[in-house]
Formats: C-alpha cells, structure tokens, sequence
C-alpha cells in the first residue's frame, strides 16, 4: 500500500545528505534574516525533487503525493521545512498538471520541476475565511482577457514566487445554484500592472513571509485559465487536499525534530544522580507523543496513496492533517518541558519550532473545521452551521 520501501529510504538519504550541508543552522539563519532559501530548493530541483508532482512528459517523475509526503516529512524532521513544497509543488503544480490545458502545462510544469519557477497560492480573504465559496475577488471577462478585483491575505513567499495561481469567482455567488458553482483558477504573474503587495505583520519565525495582496482591474489572458470557467472547484479541491497532506507530514517531521532534541537531553541531563529519561513523568509523555506522531505519519501517507489513486481523498487528507497537527504540537510541547527554562532559549532551539507548529493546527484549515467536516461528511451528521 505504501509503494516501494526501498525507494523510500532512498528519498530520505537523499535529504539527510542535504540538510547535512543545508541543514538548521542554515535555515534559522535565514529565517531570522528573512532570507530566501533558494540554494537547497535549487538542489532539490537539481537531484528531480521538485518534480514529484509533475508528469514524466512535463519535465517529472510522476505525480506522487507519495514522494512528496516523504520528503517533507524528513526535511521536517532534520529541521528544514519548505514552505514552497505546499504552495509550488503541491498546490500548484498537481491542479495545472490534472486540470490544466496542454499550453498551461508546457508553459509551468517544467520549470516547476527544476525549479526555475515558484508559485504562491491566493485563496483566503478577509472576510471569506474558511468558507472559500464566499470569497469577492471577481474576474470579468472582457474579450480575451479576465479584468480582476479584489483581495487576498496571508498568501505565503509572493515576494518569491513569480505566479500567483488564484481563486476567483467568474459569477457572483448569488448568480448560482450551488455555492461551489462560478469558481474559476487562474495563473496570475506577481509583476502584472495592478496587482500590489503588502507585507502582513505575522509572528511566525520562518523565511517565508505573509503578504496581503490587492488586485486593482488585473488584465490576465483567458488562456490563463485552469480548467472549465466556473468550475474550478475541482481544481481547488485537488490543492487543497494535497496541500493537507503536505502540511501533515510537516507536522509530522517537525514534531520529530523536536523530540529527539528532547530524548537526546533527557538521556544525559542528571536529577539526583539519574538522567531525567529515567523518570516515567517524562519518558511516558515523550512515549505517548512518539506513538502519536508515527500514527499520524501513517494517515499521512495512507491519504497519500488514495490521492495517487485518484480517488477522493478529502476525508483522509483532512484527518491526516488533524492527526498530525495535534501530534506535532504535542510533541512540540513535551521537548520544552523536558529541556526546562532552557527550552525557551534559543540556544537549545526548541521554542523556535513552537510557533509553526501551533500554527498548522490552525491553517491551511482549522481543525474545528476538519471536525466539522468529518462529523457531516464521514458520520453523518447534521450540518452545525
């Protein structure tokens, strides 16, 4: 069910090599600087790992979930999360590859995989929130061009990326029989006339950077178009399932990360004459959190594979990400307390994953919306809003 063994192993060498010449220190320095990491995705792209999601044909090795779960997941726990593999490699690239034309495809596929390109994501605005149907921003089609309004927040690395792949409404949400109707993609450069950026003031100790952004009469060429026009709920959907999936295995790794900082203090720092491991208040939390985390990476990866099926992968997708963004924070939580007033100095490097971690409970969905989901979707129940 969970492909190849070998292969796995395989990707996860392949990344603890790298983050051996690219590893923490690297990105802790970047992300206080708020600088790019371009040298590691360029040797992603490079080694073909930026083209696990792109088909043989457009420059890839396939569309794999699979791949990509693995490879974040172990970046994460060396330490090294990349932002850009949700938003690019995930987002981006698997709704272009299943929904886009063959112009589209030719035109961004290849330079996804090798790196050359990078794509942010614009979904969510002010007052949209978790409910992507009601989003404002609208396209008007003016002859062979789309002419946009509108504004989109905490749209992740703009400054980075050189498209925005947006969601728009292309009919006002009043205009259709179902909510999900009137939805369109479009592929937007971040240098079109119109289209400005601001920077959001978000705590969050990372590289990537949140930026609000404003559309003010955006001409982009209908050919820009992902998929049918008002029917961009099945592109969308593709994205935002993969995107849980990447995210879960982010959790994931970075909950790893942090608990063998704490297993590795808690087998030498002594507390009368015994190392602090030894004490079942910490070992049986440290234990708890472990068997939480490996549970999580299974629902990662078995969301994964049903993704690579091409079935519906929305109830997997979603519990994978519930699953793992409540192990990482977890095991998150246990690796401060093991390390003590220590483990809120950045020295020891354990609080400075916190901040991630907690946010992934929050976004790309929060998870009382994945609760909501899964009491409606997979028990049945009626719907509570």
């Amino acid at each position: 069910m969970f492909g190849d063994l070998q292969e796995r192993e395989l990707i996860r060498e392949f990344v603890r090599q790298l983050t051996a010449k690219y590893g923490r220190a690297y990105w802790v320095e970047r992300a206080k600087s708020k600088g790019h990491l371009d040298e590691i995705w360029h040797e992603l792209g490079k080694a073909g790992y930026l083209g696990v999601t792109v088909p043989e044909e457009y420059g890839g090795s396939g569309t794999s979930m699979t791949r990509l779960a693995i490879l974040m997941e172990e970046l994460c726990t060396q330490g090294v999360p990349l932002l850009f593999l949700v938003i690019t490699t995930a987002m981006a690239a698997i709704p272009i590859a299943r929904h886009g034309n063959e112009e589209l495809k030719q035109r961004y596929l290849p330079a996804i995989a090798d790196g050359s390109k990078k794509f942010c994501f614009a979904v969510t605005e002010p007052d949209a929130g978790s409910n992507s149907f009601n989003i404002r921003t609208f396209a008007k089609q003016e002859g062979d061009y789309y002419v946009i309004k509108g504004q989109k927040v905490f749209i992740s690395g703009y400054d980075q990326a050189q498209h925005v792949l947006l969601v728009a409404r292309t009919t006002p949400a009043d205009q259709v029989k179902e909510k999900r109707h009137g939805i369109s993609l479009l592929v937007v450069d971040t240098n079109a006339p119109g289209l400005s950026a601001h920077p959001m003031d978000t705590q969050i100790f990372a590289p990537e950077r949140q930026f609000a952004l404003y559309f003010d009469e955006v001409r982009v060429p209908r050919a820009n178009l992902v998929g049918e026009e008002g029917r961009g709920f099945r592109a969308l959907f593709d994205a935002l399932n993969a995107e849980r999936i990447t995210v879960a295995a982010m959790a994931v790794g970075l909950g790893r990360f942090a608990l063998q900082k704490a297993v590795e203090y808690a087998k030498v720092r002594k507390v009368f004459d015994k190392p602090i491991g030894a004490y079942q208040g910490l070992a049986h939390p440290m234990a708890i959190a472990r068997t939480h985390l490996e549970l999580a990476s299974l629902m990662t990866h078995y969301a994964a594979h049903v993704f690579d099926a091409g079935q519906d992968a929305g109830m997997y997708a979603n519990m994978a990400k519930y699953a793992g963004a409540e192990a990482g924070i977890e095991a998150v939580d246990i690796a401060i307390e093991v390390h003590g007033g220590s483990g809120f100095t950045g020295e020891v490097d354990v609080i400075t994953v916190w901040p991630m971690a907690r946010l992934l409970r929050t976004v790309p969905v929060a998870r009382e919306m994945i609760l909501n989901y899964v009491a409606e979707h997979v028990l049945g129940l009626p719907r509570s809003y």
